[in-house]
């Protein structure tokens, strides 16, 4: 049960589910399906794309998972010299409430909490490891996509919003997407924050090229989600530390303090600096799950080159980007300095449930908020969203 029920509704931003072996194969194209494989190795399930072992996540079955929030302590206070299987604690079994709607709808209610974004976990391997074969891309994406609306619906009960994946390297193959999207109820579409993929290289989602994306979503009025991912960044630290692909779940203390918050710095940066938050004002953009201690360098920055080249941007480089984007913070982070940056109306609550680096207990995210106005922990905890994805349909007390 939750520590307490707030008077108030609770939309909590980062939620997740697990996905089953079948959620990236289902739905493939007969052409395509030795593209995603499972494999046992010394007893041990791994996934192979495109005939390629990941260990990017260890456990892509989900059948036993770690505990929800079982990494809180290390979050808030540091190892305390633990190894990480130590602060891991012991695992459990995956219940059913981390795969299907109905049964996560009656724990949202024991947690307190009225509305909630969904995420897939497994999802975010996809991209970068077929980033030289755009076609392929779109083609796992939309299998996914179909699984995902199969299992779960891109509206649940007007409670849980399961967030559909748009890829962007061929875009008039996402624009179809999209569609397909849109006629299906999705309230928001997640776009990975990294370089496009294609077949002569990657490129900025921030150019002219992508426009007609951009303003699909503003004719949709929907918000487009970005959600930390494998962002491509391990190439750039192997050549300092040698490595294979990127390991979320076993980093070493240099890429966690090189990597840092690169990846979301650099996918804004794109989207300011290379026009496309001016060229489309009316866009949203929601940074979910990437922290926020980086917007007041990424504000710095800005700051300083709109000072030296005030003609490379249509508008104050700054004021663009608070109008354009709303920040899911880590709850260990300072509230009340990112809403002096960015203001109340730009911040969401996020508890990334029912992840180990998550909250075991989503509502006390509440108390990290002490000392901000009753108005502005209400919209920071629900109302913000609410507003952004036109929910109005209050839940029973």
């Amino acid at each position: 049960m939750p520590s307490r029920k707030l008077g108030f509704p609770v939309f909590d931003a980062d939620n997740h589910f697990y996905e089953p072996k079948e959620a990236l194969t289902k739905f493939l194209p007969a052409e395509r399906k030795n593209t995603i494989q499972y494999v046992e190795v010394n007893g041990r399930t791994k996934i192979v794309v495109r005939n390629v072992i990941s260990d990017y996540i260890p456990n892509p079955t989900f059948d036993v998972v770690a505990r929800p929030g079982a990494q809180e302590e290390y979050y808030r206070h540091g190892s305390g010299g633990k190894s990480y299987r130590e602060m891991m604690g012991e695992p459990m079994k995956a219940i059913p409430a981390f795969r299907e709607p109905g049964p996560r709808l009656e724990v949202m209610d024991e947690l307190g909490i009225d509305y909630a974004l969904m995420f897939p976990t497994l999802a975010s391997l996809v991209e970068e490891r077929m980033k030289d074969d755009p076609e392929l891309i779109h083609d796992v994406i939309h299998a996914l996509n179909t699984w995902m609306y199969e299992t779960w619906s891109f509206n649940y009960a007007d409670r849980i919003f399961a967030t559909p994946v748009i890829t962007l390297p061929i875009v008039d193959r996402a624009l179809e997407e999209l569609e397909w999207c849109l006629e299906r109820g999705a309230r928001t579409v997640l776009v990975r924050p990294a370089p496009v993929p294609g077949y002569k290289g990657s490129r900025s989602f921030g150019l002219p090229e992508f426009d007609p994306f951009w303003q699909a979503c503003i004719r949709a009025d929907i918000p487009v989600s970005m959600h930390a991912s494998d962002s491509g960044y391990a190439e750039l630290l192997n050549i300092w530390e040698p490595g294979n692909e990127f390991l979320p779940f076993r980093p070493t203390a240099f890429r966690m303090a090189a990597m840092g918050k690169r990846p979301i710095e650099d996918a804004m940066l794109a989207l300011v600096c290379h026009g496309a938050l001016s060229r489309n004002p009316e866009l949203r953009v929601l940074s979910i799950e990437n922290g926020a201690d980086w917007v007041p360098h990424v504000f710095h920055a800005l700051t300083n080159v709109y000072k030296k080249m005030p003609e490379s941007f249509l508008e104050d480089p700054v004021e663009a980007f608070k109008r354009c984007v709303y920040i899911s913070p880590f709850w260990e982070e300072n509230f009340a300095k990112l809403a002096k940056l960015v203001g109340t109306d730009r911040v969401v609550f996020g508890s990334d449930w029912p992840h180990p680096e998550g909250l075991k207990d989503p509502i006390t995210f509440v108390d990290d908020l002490a000392g901000l106005d009753q108005s502005d922990i209400e919209k920071i905890m629900g109302g913000n969203m609410m507003k952004l994805l036109k929910v109005t349909k209050t839940v029973p007390a």
